[in-house]
C-alpha cells in the first residue's frame, strides 16, 4: 500500500484490515470503538484532491532575506526587520543559496 497522504493512524488501520484483521480488534489495539475505526477506514478510500502545487523549496524568511539582500539591503538592516543578529541573516541567506543550487 502506497502512502498517498494518509496519516499514521490511517496508515496503520488500513493495513490491519487488508491484513483480515477485524474492526472490533482494531478498534481494541487503538482504545477506539469499533465505529471509529469503520469510519476512519471509511474516509481513508476516499478519494483526495491532490495539491498540484510544488512545494516551495525555501522557507518564507529565506525568500524575503534572498529578495532584499538581491536589492542591496544589508544584513544589518534585514536583521532590525526580524529582530535577529546579522550573523544569524546572512546564516540564513547562505542557506537560502545552498537549498537554490540543490534543486
Amino acid at each position: 500500500m502506497a502512502d498517498n497522504g494518509f496519516t499514521p493512524i490511517e496508515r496503520r488501520m488500513l493495513r490491519l484490515s487488508d491484513e483480515g484483521v477485524g474492526h472490533e480488534e482494531i478498534a481494541r489495539r487503538f482504545r477506539k470503538t469499533p465505529g471509529f475505526v469503520r469510519r476512519v477506514l471509511a474516509l481513508a478510500r476516499v478519494p483526495r484532491d491532490t495539491d498540484e502545487r510544488r512545494p516551495q523549496p525555501l522557507r518564507p524568511v529565506e525568500r524575503r532575506v534572498l529578495k532584499w539582500r538581491d536589492n542591496g539591503a544589508s544584513a544589518s538592516d534585514i536583521a532590525s526587520r526580524f529582530r535577529r543578529q546579522p550573523r544569524s541573516i546572512e546564516q540564513i541567506e547562505r542557506l537560502a543559496r545552498y537549498k537554490q543550487t540543490a534543486d
